[in-house]
């Protein structure tokens, strides 16, 4: 029978991958070594593997475990990333940059984007991206660190990484073991439970090994050993608004310019990434198979890639989606296992950095409060959702009628909130946002106005500011950021001189 009070002294972490290691070495950090913790992953599962591109937000956590940027660069062949690089998904033809930071900079109360859109209600302004400095620097692919002093406008954008996942959670293995982590190779073939409580007790391996612990982290993928198969958890299924449901991955060797951004690409029944590493490219698409064949949309990413394949594609089916628990009993599902959000806007490595921050903040005791897990679980579940009004945006908000696929998608009923969002933009250019977003202002902008979505108005306030000068002071921010980007090194330079890794 599970107790009910004292220090939790045991956990396991089921599953290995990036899920697990980024879980175990946050764990062993923040419990500074009071806590015994295994990992138990098996070599002949494997692991997904494709969550290479990230969000300005990992450098907090690499930062909270005292991980040295550029070592972590060249151990996992990184890159910078600036932003993504939307192209075709408002019609064939165009394209638009989602960036890491803000637009402009300001220069009175009002947001940037306001002044904006007056002056392109007024025919005066040029295109939104003209005004990031995230994008001039992308533009002309160069990088170098934001500035500190928050005068220059070269601390006006952020940014993130493109790497290696695989090549990420061994060197987090690495971190782990150094610091108390036992690694068990071996295979799961199923938990025991209190017969009372239903909490779990141990897992028992194929060669009958029965291991005990306190806390189990379910990191073990879309299967869910722990959360679904053991706990029949419950999921709730979202592809009714995020109707893509397999992914085709595969790498190839390079042959243009280190990109400092994410590409995505809208395709037939989907869309298709491209992201630059230092010694590769990682290429994928994330289709429908309601209208499109995996064979076909196989066919159309090999077409599509720039150099040869070095390895063989492999398709990953799944189901948008999240868990109705994240914290269930004596079991968090971490990563995978607690729900999938397509690779869209390279949310993956975030939910699970926040489910473990979060798993970290309201740390149990052997009691397992079913306060802590509801506050879990509403604070997870609420993200989820504002992540999934983010992605179904990207769909809904497309001219496209070429395909049955963007036809489906532009006529598709969306969530309330989400409809009263763009409501709100498109009658009075303004963005209503919930207190806890992930995806800021910025991100919102950058997609509405992107993807066609344009007030027919300016914001009431902005026109009570004189013309003349909001528009001088605009041609003076954009002509800065172009001689800002001017004077920054090349991305391929900069990662030559501060992190270049053994595998170029």
């Amino acid at each position: 029978m599970q107790a009910t009070s004292g220090p939790i002294k045991r956990i396991i972490i089921l599953g290995g991958g990036s899920a697990g290691w980024m879980t175990a070495a946050a764990l062993v950090n923040g419990t500074q070594g009071a806590c015994a913790i295994t990992l138990i992953e098996s070599e002949e599962i494997g692991t997904i593997g494709v969550g290479e591109a990230t969000i300005p937000p990992i450098k907090l956590f690499n930062n909270r475990l005292g991980i040295d940027e550029a070592t972590f660069m060249r151990e996992t062949s990184g890159t910078f990333k600036l932003g993504i690089r939307f192209i075709d998904w408002t019609r064939a033809g165009h394209a638009y940059f989602h960036p890491f930071g803000q637009y402009g900079a300001d220069f009175d109360d009002l947001p940037f984007y306001q002044h904006w859109i007056r002056e392109n209600v007024a025919g005066r302004a040029g295109a939104l991206d003209d005004y990031t400095m995230a994008w001039e620097a992308a533009r002309v692919g160069k990088f170098s660190h934001p500035a500190r002093e928050k005068r220059l406008i070269q601390s006006t954008f952020d940014y993130a990484y493109h790497f290696d996942a695989g090549l990420y959670a061994k060197y987090l293995r690495r971190y782990s073991e150094a610091r108390g982590v036992v690694r068990i190779e071996g295979r799961v073939t199923r938990a025991t439970q209190d017969t009372e409580t239903g909490f779990i007790q141990s897992v028992v391996l194929a060669d009958g090994r029965d291991l005990q612990a306190d806390l189990f982290i379910d990191c073990t993928g879309l299967f869910g050993f722990l959360i679904e198969k053991t706990l029949q958890t419950g999921y709730e299924d979202w592809s009714h608004w995020l109707p893509c449901d397999r992914a085709i991955a595969v790498p190839c060797k390079s042959r243009k310019p280190l990109d400092p951004y994410t590409k995505s690409t809208a395709k037939s029944a989907g869309w298709q990434w491209r992201i630059p590493l230092q010694h590769r490219v990682g290429n994928g698409y994330v289709f429908c198979s309601s209208f499109l064949k995996p064979d076909d949309a196989e066919a159309e990413l090999r077409r599509s890639i720039e150099g040869e394949p070095i390895a063989d594609p492999r398709l990953i089916p799944f189901v948008t989606g999240r868990r109705k628990k994240f914290w269930n009993k004596n079991c968090v599902a971490i990563g995978l296992s607690a729900g999938f959000m397509e690779p869209l806007e390279s949310t993956s490595l975030h939910l699970i950095q926040f489910g473990i921050l979060r798993l970290l903040a309201l740390f149990p005791d052997m009691d397992m409060s079913p306060l802590l897990a509801d506050e879990y679980n509403a604070l997870t579940g609420a993200e989820y959702e504002r992540i999934r009004d983010f992605l179904i945006l990207h769909y809904k908000a497309t001219e496209r009628r070429d395909d049955e696929f963007w036809t489906y998608c532009a006529n598709m009923q969306i969530p309330d909130r989400l409809q009263y969002k763009i409501d709100h933009f498109r009658s009075h250019g303004i963005i209503v946002s919930d207190e806890r977003e992930l995806f800021s202002n910025p991100s919102w902008i950058a997609v509405m106005v992107g993807q066609g979505i344009m007030p027919g108005r300016a914001p009431a306030l902005s026109g009570l500011r004189p013309a003349g000068p909001a528009s001088e002071r605009m041609a003076d921010i954009r002509a800065a950021m172009m001689e800002a980007a001017e004077a920054m090194p090349g991305h391929r330079a900069f990662i030559d001189d501060y992190c270049r890794s053994d595998l170029q």
